[in-house]
């Protein structure tokens, strides 16, 4: 067999196995610790469609300046927002902070 055959049955294989793999998309929403509540229900109603096309969403709440001293904003934030979407996703693990950024990922059910 040439060589030239060899790599292009190679590369029909690797192209074969990008056919069958998935990949998982997270999509993000970002709110501040002090966002209103026409703002989170706005967000929410975003989050529902992405739910409903069965897509994990994170909802990062960002903390600026001297709000970072105060994470029990972030987490009632998270915890309203959730509230609202509960009907359509479920929480996956607890709210984290990393650095300045507090999230949870919610999964369709």
């Amino acid at each position: 067999m040439d060589y030239g055959k060899f790599r292009y049955l190679q590369k029909k294989k690797v192209q074969e196995s990008k056919k069958h793999s998935t990949q998982v998309l997270v999509k993000e929403v970002k709110l501040g610790s002090r966002t209103s509540d026409h703002d989170i229900d706005f967000k929410a109603v975003h989050v529902r469609r992405f739910l409903e096309k069965k897509q994990r969403v994170k909802v990062s709440v960002l903390f600026r300046g001297r709000e970072i001293t105060h994470p029990e904003l972030g987490k009632d934030m998270l915890g309203k927002f959730f509230e609202k979407v509960q009907d359509v996703g479920e929480l996956e693990g607890q709210a984290r902070l990393e650095g300045r950024n507090m999230s949870i990922l919610i999964v369709p059910r």
